[in-house]
């Protein structure tokens, strides 16, 4: 079994990621645990197989962990980007159907404004407080930690930039493989090319919203390697993150006067880079 369950039981005090300026840590183990209680979270809201839930969080250490708890329970994760206006972002979760709304406190001035609008949907804040959310550290944690009875592989749903218009969502099918035995295609594509191995440590400093840095980090977390998550792009930074690497591997989302190609990245993943 290619999945954080099974490095969970494997190698639980090896870390999954790491936060680059604080050096933050979660385990394999922290991430089984946690991803558990936000499945049994979601689950108790009434997500079920194929439903959505959408975040808007900026790089934050709940990431992974949230799309960990979504993928476990058959669901559809819409990652909105945090540099949206509220009518985009609404547009959005209205679009993708979300039952769940989540934000950090680093897009509260939008999500104060989307609350209201998006009242009917169960809406929690990461890091912090926001005007009419509920805490998701709080909500997970009063949840058990044990696997849910009948886990089903879930899927990302991301989003065009709307530049020739209104966002388009692309929604693949669910994954119809027994739980833990579905493997991301950039797993083999890895070790194919880069020779990925669970040893590998890898940094991501772009935006974990783009279909890139996201699938690229999770396919890491399948392999059972560590993530080192920038939670912003700083080329000071990301030389000071380089002894962590282990023959570095970086992801670069490349973009055109600002503006990322989204619609791309969505269907094929994103333009991955090696790093010299």
């Amino acid at each position: 079994m290619l999945h954080p369950v099974a490095h969970a039981r494997t190698h639980p005090d090896k870390p999954a990621y790491i936060m680059a300026a604080t050096g933050e840590t979660v385990t394999y183990g922290e991430l089984d645990r946690r991803a558990n209680q936000g499945a049994h979270l979601l689950r108790a809201l009434g997500v079920g197989r194929g439903d959505g839930i959408a975040i808007m969080l900026d790089n934050h250490p709940r990431y992974l962990e949230i799309m960990w708890a979504a993928e476990r329970i058959g669901a559809y994760v819409t990652c909105i980007s945090s540099k949206l206006m509220v009518d985009e972002a609404e547009y959005i979760v209205r679009d993708g159907a979300c039952r769940v709304f989540i934000a950090s406190t680093a897009v509260s001035c939008c999500a104060e404004q989307l609350g209201p609008r998006i009242a009917d949907l169960a809406r929690f804040t990461v890091g912090g407080t926001i005007d009419g959310f509920d805490g998701y550290e709080a909500a997970r944690d009063a949840q058990p930690d044990t696997p849910v009875a009948d886990p089903a592989h879930g899927q990302v749903m991301l989003y065009s930039s709307g530049t020739t218009g209104k966002p388009k969502g692309v929604r693949f099918p669910l994954p119809e493989e027994p739980f833990g035995e579905h493997v991301s295609p950039l797993v083999g594509l890895g070790r194919a090319l880069y020779g990925w191995t669970s040893d590998m440590v890898y940094l991501s400093p772009a935006p974990m919203y783009h279909a890139a840095p996201l699938r690229w980090s999770m396919a890491v977390n399948q392999i059972g390697g560590t993530v080192v998550i920038m939670e912003k792009f700083d080329a000071e930074r990301a030389l000071v993150s380089c002894p962590l690497l282990s023959g570095p591997s970086t992801m670069t989302v490349w973009t055109k006067e600002g503006t990322t190609n989204a619609s791309e990245e969505a269907q094929a993943g994103g333009d991955h880079r090696q790093a010299a």
